[in-house]
């Protein structure tokens, strides 16, 4: 396996904005030394699509300017972030990736840019993702692989792989992506980091450019959950209750991966044995989703995300289909084959599972689960064998995130240790309103987790 790339613990967003406030350092000095990051590093990820020098430079002078005379927008203030690059940014082409849309200059920014300039944040460049946001492995793209700072020689998770990879490999304490089947959890769970997609349209999606309408969310990447809040708080105007770390007073029911799609056990069984460590006694839930159905969860997923990428995507099928990757075009030729009534049937399952999981929320503030079924394979992979099955990868990746864009409610991906060396996570999900119950687990699990590679490590240097 390659040497890791500049991994391990970072300074938080906290901690940075301390030093900011005590004139330790400066804004523009952040900026710089994430720049030399990218610099130094980008060349073996491929996180970044595009660096804004110029742009970075700019807004961390003036931030260090408005410290300087008082003006204090917040914990992002001086930080620097990266956000995907299908998110508009004036006076920046977004590509998303491909050759189609490569050179389409945005002329206003998207909303969740309006919010972090607002916070005075310092967004120093954009970053790779997967065509069109159309995939789950993030090595399909106009701009090449991303690729995992733990082994670049492996996926990094997709779509929004880049962003996934700039918080891993250290270059930013905090990305943005966009999440439509697990495209935030999946990367981050992939790559060691903390992913947390919220409730739908919690975070405006105004200059996103969309994939699936009904499915997508833009979400956060960081190192640590108390970042990820931090990015989350900055991007939505939905107020939050303080975070419980009580896990005595919260119930978390677990879903057998089982229930749902093949799961490589060790990595179940990491998950689950995370949970008991903490204090939560997680309570197996009974045949999810209880429906009896030919179709599988993913299969429901896959009709409307198909259709309604078909309808995003047709202008490109009918004018620059020769400019698409054959992956991704494929799957846009397959959303053409969704009739209505095919589209109008899977909106009315939608509706059953909704159900389904708030009387689960009703019994459990948090249901949990792994996130990815298997740890990061090798670049171009597209089938690998779990538990004696032969799985195709992108559906795999897939198969334990995308239940929760289709009932829309807030997941967060946490690192829950490491399976033949390589990142495994858990994946937390709750009701609209409990984010405050899911930032608390998601906490206290990092804690865990965190104390155990600190044992780990000291008894490496005895």
């Amino acid at each position: 396996m390659t040497q890791p790339l500049g991994l391990g613990p970072q300074p938080t967003i906290t901690d940075l904005g301390r030093a900011l406030r005590r004139r330790e350092v400066s804004a523009a000095q952040l900026a710089a030394d994430a720049l030399r990051r990218i610099n130094d590093r980008d060349a073996t990820v491929n996180a970044f699509a595009l660096v804004d020098e110029a742009g970075a430079y700019e807004a961390a002078r003036r931030a260090d300017r408005e410290l300087a005379t008082g003006v204090d927008r917040g914990p992002l203030h001086g930080i620097p972030v990266a956000v995907k690059d299908l998110i508009d940014m004036a006076g920046l082409p977004t590509t998303c990736g491909s050759a189609t849309s490569f050179g389409a200059v945005a002329t206003r920014d998207a909303e969740v840019i309006t919010r972090l300039r607002d916070q005075g944040a310092v967004i120093v460049g954009k970053t790779t993702l997967h065509e069109f946001a159309y995939g789950a492995t993030g090595d399909r793209s106009l701009h090449g692989p991303s690729r995992n700072p733990h082994d670049p020689g492996r996926i990094s998770g997709g779509s929004s792989g880049g962003s996934a990879v700039a918080v891993a490999s250290g270059m930013v304490p905090l990305s943005l992506g966009t999440d439509t089947a697990g495209s935030v959890r999946v990367p981050a769970a992939l790559c060691g980091v903390v992913g947390f997609k919220p409730t739908y349209d919690a975070v405006p999606s105004t200059g996103v450019y969309p994939l699936a309408p009904t499915l997508d969310h833009v979400g956060v990447f960081a190192d640590s959950v108390e970042d990820a809040l931090i990015g989350y708080q900055a991007l939505t105007d939905r107020p939050l209750s303080r975070p419980s770390h009580d896990s005595r007073s919260i119930t978390v029911g677990w879903i057998k991966s089982g229930d749902i799609a093949t799961c490589d056990p060790r990595i179940e069984e990491m998950a689950r044995d995370l949970l008991a460590r903490v204090g939560f006694a997680p309570e197996t839930v009974r045949g999810f989703p209880g429906w009896d159905r030919r179709q599988t969860l993913f299969d429901l997923f896959t009709t409307l995300q198909s259709r309604e990428a078909y309808e995003v995507h047709r202008h490109h099928l009918n004018e620059d289909r020769d400019l698409i990757d054959a992956e991704v075009l494929a799957r846009l030729e397959n959303g053409g084959k969704v009739s209505a009534s095919d589209y109008e049937q899977a909106e009315k399952a939608r509706g059953e599972l909704r159900t389904i999981v708030r009387e689960l929320l009703r019994a459990h503030d948090l249901l949990a689960l792994p996130t990815v079924p298997f740890v990061a394979p090798p670049l171009d992979t597209r089938s690998v064998h779990v538990d004696g099955t032969e799985l195709e990868v992108r559906s795999a990746l897939l198969s334990l995130t995308s239940p929760w864009n289709l009932t829309g409610i807030p997941a967060i991906s946490v690192p829950a240790g490491r399976c033949d060396g390589l990142p495994a996570a858990v994946q937390l999900v709750t009701a609209p309103g409990n984010e405050h119950l899911l930032f608390g687990a998601a906490q206290a699990l990092e804690a865990a987790v965190r104390r155990e590679s600190s044992k780990d490590l000291s008894r490496q240097r005895r």
